[in-house]
């Protein structure tokens, strides 16, 4: 196994491909993580973390959604949210190339 920062740093940025693509932000760190975990020391945990991440998020914003028509409140909840799936993977990357453990909060563990 090799050790490869940059790839890691390049797979937690790569969740910001949700803002173009809208489906990048999990394809592409999947495909990363299923090609390069046996190669790259670290990127199993790490890709468990960011595909964890991801789908939390996506189940987070399908809550929201029954939400904005009981009360409101789905809109606000949506936008917490955006604003916590741009700015937790940007930190994390800058955590990866301090050599850092980067951490998701209110990621539920599905990936084990």
């Amino acid at each position: 196994m090799r050790e490869d920062n940059q790839l890691l740093v390049l797979t937690h940025l790569s969740q910001l491909l949700d803002l173009v693509t809208g489906i990048g932000g999990f394809v592409v760190p999947l495909v990363i993580w299923l090609t390069q975990k046996d190669k790259v020391f670290g990127m199993d945990a790490h890709g468990k973390m960011i595909l964890n991440f991801q789908i939390s998020i996506f189940i987070y914003s399908i809550i929201c959604i029954p939400l904005i028509f009981l009360f409101g409140l789905g809109v606000i909840l949506l936008i917490g949210i955006a604003i916590v799936a741009i700015v937790f993977p940007i930190l994390n990357a800058i955590k990866v190339s301090n050599g850092e453990i980067p951490n998701y909060p209110l990621s539920i563990e599905f990936i084990k």
